[in-house]
């Protein structure tokens, strides 16, 4: 195989941006063959701005088509791992958008269907290829850091407006979404906090419905975790604060880290700060440390760079900056958060209870008001800035 055939299925707003970086080929050794929406005047489009694509109603029809060797996933949340498990079935090759699906338990079948099938599966945190968190990470990762302490990300410039939710009737239900700002813009920060920082073993959780808009899921949360070590986390975000802040702290035994308008920010102790704290003969030390300062060398390839990375894991075996795999540890995240909510607020200790949270969001499931009104698409023809990190 030399070149990869590539379906999209779903062309809402993600799909038809996706859509247009395939067609303008912009990814090398990977050309779009096909496309699927239930919608008519999603379908017309695709047939008038690329009629060498294939257009399909039935996702399924797609799948057996004979024309895709991959598929790219951009329906609503619920569906992500169902069809992600029938493409696996069909012998091809995934990438979905974020997240896995709405669960945990979703997530967990999408993963073993994916491993049984042997194929490559990836998931669109385009936000890892920015060069700053890949260096936080690095950092994180090797040890400069020393153990950790304490981490603290504020991300509450994902402001929408009541027009975003009311844009689509799966928007902001728990019937269709399956939860808010967690579900679906936070995604990207989660992933990024864990894959920084690691996973925590329990979540504390503040997730407040409809406290700016006309919804009926959360729209602003304060979730505090802890980590094996003893080291706290505090993550915050919301939909409903303008302007808002993306500033992401991390301390550790050995500096600090500060990532915020665009600039990291490293302060090294070169040793323990434990080593300080018990050896020092002085009571209120000055502790010499190397501070340096990065900003962001290389372009953030974002979309484009996760599609091209999954082409050459095809391809070569490249390894994914961003596996399907991985989706699941931010869907425990916000799943735990959830759970944390519905249950007073408390500690909930990870791995958690799966079957319990399937049981609740059913019943939340069941009262939502998940109704049916028009869908606004845009023709988008370039990934649009507000997917990329915004500091």
């Amino acid at each position: 195989m030399q070149t990869i055939r590539i379906g999209i299925i779903g062309i809402g707003n993600m799909g038809t941006a996706h859509a247009a970086c395939l067609a303008q080929n912009k990814i090398d050794a990977m050309v779009l063959t096909a496309v699927c929406d239930v919608r008519e005047e999603r379908l017309e489009y695709c047939r008038q701005n690329y009629p060498q694509v294939q257009t399909f109603r039935d996702y399924r029809e797609l799948l057996d088509s004979g024309l895709v060797d991959a598929v790219l996933i951009a329906v609503p949340h619920r569906l992500h791992s169902k069809i992600a498990i029938e493409a696996f079935e069909a012998g091809l090759h995934v990438l979905t958008e974020k997240p896995a699906d709405v669960s945990v338990s979703a997530a967990r079948r999408l993963n073993e269907a994916a491993q049984k099938s042997g194929k490559v599966f990836g998931i669109m945190f385009n936000q890892r290829t920015n060069p700053l968190f890949c260096k936080a990470r690095e950092l994180v990762q090797s040890g400069a850091l020393g153990a950790l302490k304490r981490s603290v990300w504020v991300v509450t410039n994902w402001y929408r407006t009541q027009h975003y939710y009311d844009s689509g009737s799966w928007r902001a239900t728990w019937n269709g979404e399956g939860g808010g700002v967690l579900l679906n813009q936070a995604p990207h920060n989660l992933d990024l906090w864990q894959w920084i920082c690691g996973m925590p073993v329990s979540v504390t959780a503040f997730c407040d419905v409809a406290k700016y808009h006309h919804i009926e899921v959360e729209d602003d949360v304060t979730l505090f975790a802890r980590y094996e070590n003893g080291a706290t986390g505090l993550f915050v975000t919301s939909t409903g604060e303008y302007p808002g802040t993306n500033r992401l702290e991390i301390s550790g035994e050995r500096g600090k880290l500060v990532l915020e308008n665009g600039v990291l920010k490293w302060w090294d102790l070169g040793e323990s700060e434990a080593d300080v704290r018990f050896c020092s003969q002085e009571n209120f030390p000055s502790i010499e440390c190397k501070y340096q300062e990065f900003t962001q060398d290389a372009p953030e390839t974002a979309h484009a760079g996760i599609l091209q990375n999954f082409a050459n894991a095809v391809l070569t075996g490249e390894a994914l900056i961003s596996p399907g795999y991985e989706g699941i540890k931010e869907l425990t995240l916000s799943n735990a958060a959830y759970l944390s909510q519905w249950n007073g607020n408390i500690a909930i200790d990870l791995p958690f209870d799966e079957s319990e949270f399937d049981r609740l969001l059913a019943q939340h499931a069941e009262t939502s008001d998940c109704k049916e009104k028009a869908g606004v698409s845009h023709n988008h023809t370039d990934y649009d800035q507000r997917w990329q990190v915004r500091w």
